[in-house]
């Protein structure tokens, strides 16, 4: 039977597989290539293709091939696979109909059960996913991985216990995933009597011991600096923190200075003049850009004016800077650098981009007139976006310079903010960071919106009165309700988000001043006020 034609394009397709699991991708890209070069009606073979084109990025090509595939088999394994790869190819509608259609569906797999939450939760709808990952644990309870992004979604919906009962599981599962831990501790303040110290302490020896040089255990450190501040040993803490963020910065190719010259750039480019000129309005929609440095207070805001009945929130979104480089893109133009794309972007049709933005964000959020756009990132192109929707509202956090940038120093961010791991690097790009908001402020005067973090959890019905008049918004109460608000949160500040504004983090880098000398050295050279 081995021997008959139609087994061929099945052990054509187990050596696909083998390679693929031995990290060979280019010998699994060519045995496909194969197999449905011969095989041209055997669907599985344009499955594989499909989910390879995925590992490589390209999306297109992963599309075409997974429509092959169902035109000969409509399978719902391969609709799912369908859905990713419109995911990836930004088209959240065409998505979101498909996971609607598969969500009454009952997989005898369990990975295909959790490739669906992770669809769900890559489109936002946080209970869809929490149900798939609960099924698939139900077929499969082993897999630490499920029960880690598990965890994440409940989080996310403010379920504290669930999620420190799913990370433990996760933990207990998988002892060396080490971003549970953190995962974690980042849950809730830890008490005396009640911390994970000693485990987390018990990792990180077993992690040195074994391969130091190989073994990413620099979450272990961030967990373990959490526990300690809580327990307000604070020179224990900063020592975990200092080791943490050493260990995650020298795996890292970044030099600070290529993102000051992008600063400079944008400071060069975009003068006065460039906003001299009227640019007409964008229909009806009205964005809310959040933005600032991160761990300035942008989710606070954002959970604040998301409680309004006429506001959604998308989230973090790339998709202003991803419309702005389809355009650039489009226009055929070679781009010899960045700082000669940050020249090129002066020449786009405003208007234009503004549209494709507005339209790439629809789909995310309800028909809410006002959406939120709260990428903290987002302040390098606060011109550009003035320029695209200057009827968008643009806020931008202001917190003292000190406690942000111990706030970003202690944080571990997953693929952003390279500069937050050394503390002169962290210096020298919240001075480059201050200057582009001075620029924004003088070249487009009153355009930009500056709200003070401490002013706002210090006053909280004043700041936000103002802050819903400024939107544009008429007055609801339950703006000073934000922590009754159920909407999930995806950012660092997701269990904060659930509580009412407090004023303990005011001032908290004064625990750590002479290990932060070096931050305040650069400040005080440059100018910036540190209180």
């Amino acid at each position: 039977m081995s021997d008959l034609p139609n087994s061929e394009p099945k052990k054509l397709s187990s050596l696909i597989e083998r390679h693929f699991k031995a990290g060979d991708l280019r010998s699994a890209l060519d045995v496909c290539q194969q197999l449905n070069q011969r095989f041209d009606g055997y669907h599985h073979g344009w499955y594989l293709a499909s989910f390879l084109m995925m590992q490589v990025n390209n999306s297109r090509d992963a599309l075409r091939a997974i429509e092959k595939a169902l035109a000969i088999f409509p399978s719902d394994k391969y609709y799912l696979q369908k859905a990713q790869c419109l995911v990836a190819l930004n088209d959240i509608s065409g998505a979101k109909k498909i996971a609607k259609q598969l969500l009454s569906v009952s997989f005898l797999n369990a990975d295909l059960h959790h490739d669906l939450g992770m669809l769900f939760e890559r489109l936002g709808q946080y209970p869809e996913a929490l149900s798939e990952f609960n099924k698939a644990i139900a077929i499969d309870p082993i897999p630490a991985e499920y029960h880690f992004n598990k965890a994440a979604i409940q989080r996310y919906l403010g379920d504290v216990i669930g999620a420190n009962d799913s990370f433990g599981k996760a933990i207990e599962l998988n002892p060396t995933d080490y971003e549970a831990y953190l995962s974690r501790s980042n849950l809730n303040r830890q008490k005396p009597e009640d911390n994970n110290i000693g485990q987390i302490k018990s990792a990180i020896n077993r992690a040195e011991n074994s391969e130091p040089n190989k073994t990413d255990s620099h979450p272990l450190y961030y967990a373990l600096a959490k526990e300690l501040e809580d327990l307000e040993r604070y020179n224990e803490s900063f020592n975990a923190l200092q080791t943490a963020s050493q260990k995650k910065r020298q795996k890292m190719q970044y030099s600070v200075k290529t993102d000051l010259d992008i600063i400079e750039g944008i400071r060069n480019v975009f003068t006065k003049e460039i906003f001299d000129s009227e640019v007409g309005e964008l229909g009806a929609d009205a964005p809310i850009f959040i933005l600032g440095m991160p761990r300035s207070g942008t989710t606070l805001v954002e959970r604040i004016l998301d409680s309004h009945s006429e506001v959604s929130s998308a989230g973090e979104l790339n998709n202003f800077s991803q419309e702005m480089m389809r355009q650039v893109k489009s226009s055929g133009v070679a781009i010899k650098s960045r700082l000669d794309l940050i020249a090129k972007t002066k020449n786009l049709n405003f208007l234009e981009l503004g549209k494709s933005y507005v339209e790439s964000v629809r789909p995310l959020v309800n028909d809410s007139h006002y959406f939120i756009d709260k990428l903290p990132f987002n302040y390098l192109y606060a011109g550009l976006i003035h320029l695209a929707m200057p009827n968008a509202k643009i806020i931008n956090l202001q917190r003292s310079p000190m406690d942000t940038c111990y706030a970003v120093y202690k944080q571990l961010f997953k693929d952003a903010y390279p500069f937050s791991y050394d503390l002169e690097e962290l210096g020298h790009y919240f001075v480059a960071y201050q200057q582009l908001m001075d620029h924004w402020n003088t070249v487009m005067p009153g355009v930009i919106y500056s709200l003070s973090y401490e002013r706002l959890v210090t006053d909280v019905e004043s700041e936000t009165r103002k802050l819903v008049s400024h939107c544009g918004l008429t007055w609801q109460d339950q703006c000073l309700r934000f922590y009754d608000n159920t909407a999930a949160s995806t950012t660092a500040s997701a269990s904060q988000v659930r509580l009412p504004a407090y004023t303990s983090s005011i001032g908290r880098w004064r625990h750590y001043e002479s290990q932060l000398q070096p931050i305040l050295s650069i400040f005080e050279r440059t100018g910036i006020a540190t209180d």
